[in-house]
């Protein structure tokens, strides 16, 4: 995986980055989902570095190889707010003080919180199975709760840690065949420690909380998404199912936004990276004109 890539360990600060970073050109941040970690893009990262990008891959604090702090009472420590934190002083690290950041699923919130509190250093933003965590719980029904219903057992006081971790291979599903082997084997590894459980769930539990809160406020003060926004979806998921259109939700939160559904299960760096770099490339490329194919 990730051949001509560059790994390190990168201090942010109250929490250490493990990174893969390659190429030349306008930079692409990519922000992996649970229970992922950064060798999710190991099919789509290379394929942007060949269409001229630089592109950096971390694993989100705690996930992973990256480690953050200890967890906070208020999970603050786990907020979206601290980890966008952490990828803006990642990327001034590596030299890049503008960029565009493309997140999936976790990440995506990681990524929504990075253009609101850092809009001049976000330029483009993509949001892939992703609405806003407030708007989900807006709109939670009994359809909503069966079907995402980890959400609220992740944010119990010490319960999930106990049982997923009396059993992590049995909890975790994965395909090496459809993930690639060396991806699982990674995954495998990281989902087989407790630090990294208990900063996952920390992660969820910041998200019915403290996120959720930053979230009602950005709406209350009338913050939106202001630089061009992107939004894919996997059609073999429920996103749309649940929701109806993304975009539409999407409209109250960024002034700019187009947007499609990718033939995908959930996991689609993984089982459409074709499709997807060529979505990506196509929306970052400052060269090309940015289509507003469903404004």
């Amino acid at each position: 995986m990730f051949e001509g890539f560059v790994s390190e360990n990168i201090d942010v600060g109250d929490a250490s980055l493990y990174v893969r970073h390659s190429g030349e050109g306008f930079p692409v941040l990519l922000l992996h989902g649970h229970p992922r970690t950064s060798a999710t893009w190991h099919e789509v990262a290379p394929r942007l570095v060949r269409q001229g990008f630089t592109v950096v891959c971390p694993d989100l604090r705690g996930y992973g190889r990256s480690r953050g702090p200890a967890p906070s009472p208020d999970h603050s420590a786990h907020s979206k707010r601290a980890m966008a934190g952490d990828m803006v002083r990642l990327m001034r690290a590596l030299g890049h003080d503008r960029f565009a950041v493309a997140g999936h699923d976790r990440g995506s919130y990681v990524a929504l919180r990075l253009a609101l509190d850092h809009p001049a250093a976000v330029v483009r933003l993509a949001l892939l199975d992703c609405i806003p965590i407030s708007e989900h719980l807006r709109r939670a029904n009994a359809k909503f709760a069966a079907g995402w219903w980890h959400w609220f057992f992740f944010a119990q006081p010490e319960i999930p840690e106990r049982v997923i971790n009396a059993d992590p291979d049995g909890w975790y599903h994965g395909d090496p065949a459809r993930m690639g082997q060396e991806n699982y084997d990674e995954w495998r590894a990281a989902t087989r420690r407790p630090e990294v459980v208990r900063a996952m769930l920390e992660d969820y539990r910041a998200g019915l909380t403290v996120d959720r809160r930053d979230e009602e406020a950005d709406r209350a003060a009338g913050r939106r998404v202001t630089c061009p926004l992107l939004v894919s979806w996997s059609l073999r998921d429920d996103l749309e199912e649940l929701h109806g259109d993304p975009l539409v939700i999407w409209r109250e939160w960024a002034t700019d936004v187009r947007g499609h559904g990718i033939d995908s299960g959930h996991h689609m760096a993984e089982e459409a990276p074709e499709a997807l770099a060529t979505a990506l490339a196509d929306f970052f490329s400052p060269e090309k004109p940015r289509r507003r194919d469903a404004a």
